[in-house]
C-alpha cells in the first residue's frame, strides 16, 4: 500500500511495521483461559476465558501482563492484515470485584474518535442492553512498549460471577439479525414490500434486494417511475449504518401518512448488507478474500467481488430502463474519526449539476438534528475514484444524485449544545427515518409530490409513533427481552441497592453526567480525565462500573 493510501486508511508510516506479526493473527480465539506463568491445571475463578469464535466476532490474541492486566490483539480482516479496528469477544469465568486493565495494542489506524471521549461497549448475560464503558475509564496513547503504535486501555471491573461478559467496537449488526428481521417482514404479507435474492456471496450468503412501492406504482410502466436506491454495510465493520438503514426500511413499510405518500409516489430499492461474508466473519472493511468492496465499483469481478457484481449490474440496469427516472444513489457508511452524520458528493463540471446536489443535504439538515452541512463536502479525490459514489456518478443519468451518507461511531452534537450526544442503536435508527422524510421535501419542492396536511406532523421524527407497534424488540436487541436493562434510566437517578445491582445500573457515559438540556454527555479528550466533571458521590455507584483505580 503506497503512503497515499495508507494516508487515506487514517494509517501512520510506521503502521506497516507491525504487518509481519499481525499477518500471524489468521483466526480469532477460542475459549481460551489466559492463566499466569507456569501455571498447570484446571483454570480456577479467575482465570479468564476468552472467545470471539462466533459470528462478527474478532480478537486473535490475549498476552497474560499480569493478574490485573492483559494485552490484546485484533486480529486483521481475513486476506488483509493492514486493517485492525473491529474487535468483539466475550469474556467468562470472572471473580466479583475482579478489576482488569485490557489494552488493544494493535489499532491500524493513528486516528480515532478514542481521543474524542468515545469508548467501548459493554454489556452481560444478565444485562443486555448495551453501553458505553465511561470515558474517564479509557486512554488512548502512543505506546512505546508496542513500537509507538496506539493503544486503547480500559479498565474494568466484573461485578457478577456467573455472567458472561461481551465487549464491542461498536454496536454489532449480524448477518444473521438482517435476516430474521427480512423474515419477520416476509411474514407480514404486505403488498408494497418484496424481497428477492439479487447474488450469492463467495460464501454462499444472501444479497439480498428490498423493493418497497405501492403494487400498483411498481405494475404502471405507462409513466416514468421515480426511482431511489440504497446500499449500506459495504464496510462490515461499519454497524451504525444497519442500524440507519433499518431505520429507514421500517419506516417506509410503516402506516405513517409519509411513508404512505412516498409508497404511491416513489420506488425504493434498498441492499442492506453489501458485504454478507465479510459481516459474518468479524471483518472491519474488507470481503472474505481481503478486498476493499467499495475500491472495486469500476470492475467488480463476477467470482471475487460477485456482490458488487451483481449491485453494479442491476444499478446501471434500472439506469437504462426508459420506465424509470433513477434520482438517488445513497451508500451509507460509519465514520471513523467525525462527528455527527454528514455527506459526500461528487464534484461536476456542470455547474448547474453540482449546485443542485446541494439541495438534498441541505433538506436534511433541517430534519435531523445529527446531521452537519458543515461536515458535508463534495470532492472527486483520486483515491476515492472506486467508491460507488465516485464510479456511479460517473456513469449514471446526469439527473441522477449520487452521495454516501456517513455517520459517526460515537456522537453528534445538535446547534446550541455544549457536548457531544453519543449515538444509540435507535439514534442511528432514528437518521434512517428522518432520511426518509427528506426524500418527501426533495420531492414536493420538485412539485413531484403534494403532500397536506404539511410533514410538521412529525417534527424531526423524534419519536418511533405510528410504526413501532410492527418492531420486534428481540431482533433490534439481538436478545431476549426477559430480564434486566442495563442504563435504562437515562439521566442516572435511579437508587439501587446493592441486592439489586446486577439488575439495575446506571447509564455507561462520562461520570454518569448530563447536560442542562439533559442529554449525556461526555468531555473526555486523549483519554484523560476531566477534573471539571460534576461529582455524583450522592448516589450509589455501580459495581459495574466502580472507579477501578487498581492502587
Amino acid at each position: 500500500m503506497n503512503k497515499e493510501a495508507r494516508a487515506q486508511n487514517g494509517e501512520s508510516a510506521e503502521d506497516s511495521d507491525s504487518d509481519l506479526i499481525n499477518e500471524q493473527l489468521t483466526g480469532n480465539i477460542h475459549k481460551i483461559a489466559i492463566v499466569p506463568p507456569n501455571f498447570s491445571g484446571k483454570p480456577k475463578k479467575g482465570h479468564l476465558i476468552f472467545d470471539a469464535c462466533f459470528e462478527c466476532g474478532n480478537l486473535g490474541r490475549v498476552d497474560f501482563i499480569s493478574e490485573f492486566e492483559y494485552d490484546l490483539f485484533i486480529r486483521p480482516d481475513t486476506c488483509n492484515a493492514r486493517f485492525r479496528i473491529w474487535f468483539n469477544f466475550t469474556v467468562e469465568n470472572v471473580k466479583q470485584e475482579q478489576r482488569v486493565i485490557f489494552n488493544i495494542v494493535n489499532f491500524s489506524k493513528s486516528k480515532s474518535l478514542y481521543r474524542e471521549g468515545m469508548s467501548p461497549l459493554v454489556k452481560s448475560t444478565s444485562r443486555p442492553k448495551w453501553q458505553r464503558i465511561p470515558a474517564k475509564n479509557v486512554f488512548y496513547y502512543r505506546c512505546p512498549e508496542h513500537k509507538r503504535n496506539y493503544v486503547m486501555s480500559f479498565v474494568f471491573c466484573f461485578d457478577v460471577e456467573d455472567d458472561v461478559y461481551q465487549f464491542a467496537y461498536s454496536f454489532p449488526y449480524s448477518y444473521t439479525k438482517l435476516q430474521n428481521y427480512l423474515q419477520i417482514l416476509d411474514n407480514r404479507g404486505l403488498d408494497y414490500y418484496e424481497r428477492e435474492l439479487l447474488a450469492l456471496s463467495v460464501q454462499q450468503r444472501r444479497l439480498d434486494l428490498i423493493t418497497i412501492s405501492d403494487s400498483e406504482l411498481k405494475q404502471n410502466t405507462q409513466k416514468k417511475r421515480k426511482l431511489v436506491i440504497i446500499t449500506a454495510r459495504v464496510h462490515p465493520g461499519e454497524t451504525p449504518s444497519s442500524y440507519v438503514c433499518q431505520g429507514l426500511i421500517e419506516f417506509l413499510v410503516s402506516p405513517h401518512p409519509i411513508a404512505k405518500v412516498l409508497r404511491e409516489n416513489i420506488i425504493f430499492k434498498i441492499i442492506p448488507m453489501l458485504n454478507p461474508d465479510g459481516v459474518y466473519l468479524g471483518n472491519y472493511r474488507c470481503s472474505l478474500m481481503g478486498f476493499d468492496l467499495n475500491r472495486v465499483w469500476q470492475d467488480p469481478s463476477p467470482w471475487a467481488h460477485p456482490e458488487l457484481f451483481a449491485t453494479k449490474s442491476q444499478v446501471l440496469n434500472l439506469d437504462k430502463d426508459s420506465t424509470y427516472d433513477l434520482d438517488f444513489y445513497i451508500d451509507i457508511h460509519a465514520h471513523s474519526t467525525m462527528m455527527n452524520g454528514f455527506m459526500y458528493g461528487n464534484i461536476y463540471e456542470d455547474s448547474n449539476r453540482y449546485e443542485r446536489q446541494a439541495i438534498f443535504p441541505k433538506l436534511l439538515c433541517s430534519n435531523a438534528d445529527d446531521f452537519s452541512m458543515t461536515s458535508t463536502s463534495f470532492n472527486r479525490d483520486a483515491v476515492k475514484a472506486g467508491t460507488g459514489r465516485r464510479t456511479l456518478g460517473g456513469s449514471l443519468d446526469e439527473k441522477c444524485h449520487c452521495y454516501t451518507l456517513e455517520v459517526s461511531f460515537f456522537s453528534y452534537q445538535p446547534s446550541g449544545f455544549n457536548h457531544p450526544i453519543p449515538y444509540t442503536e435507535e439514534e442511528y435508527m432514528k437518521l434512517g427515518r428522518n432520511l426518509a422524510r427528506t426524500f418527501l421535501d426533495y420531492y414536493k419542492l420538485q412539485n413531484y409530490i403534494v403532500f397536506n396536511p404539511s410533514t410538521a406532523i412529525m417534527p424531526k421524527l423524534n419519536s418511533s409513533t405510528g410504526f413501532s407497534t410492527y418492531r420486534s424488540s428481540a431482533i433490534l436487541n439481538n436478545t431476549s427481552s426477559n430480564g434486566g436493562i442495563l442504563g435504562n434510566n437515562l439521566n442516572g437517578k435511579s437508587k439501587r441497592s446493592s441486592s439489586n445491582m446486577g439488575q439495575h445500573l446506571k447509564p455507561i457515559c462520562s461520570s454518569s453526567m448530563s447536560n442542562n438540556n439533559g442529554h449525556s454527555s461526555s468531555s473526555m479528550s486523549n483519554g484523560s480525565q476531566n477534573s471539571n466533571m460534576p461529582n455524583s458521590a450522592n448516589e450509589t455507584k455501580p459495581k459495574f462500573f466502580v472507579d477501578n483505580g487498581l492502587e
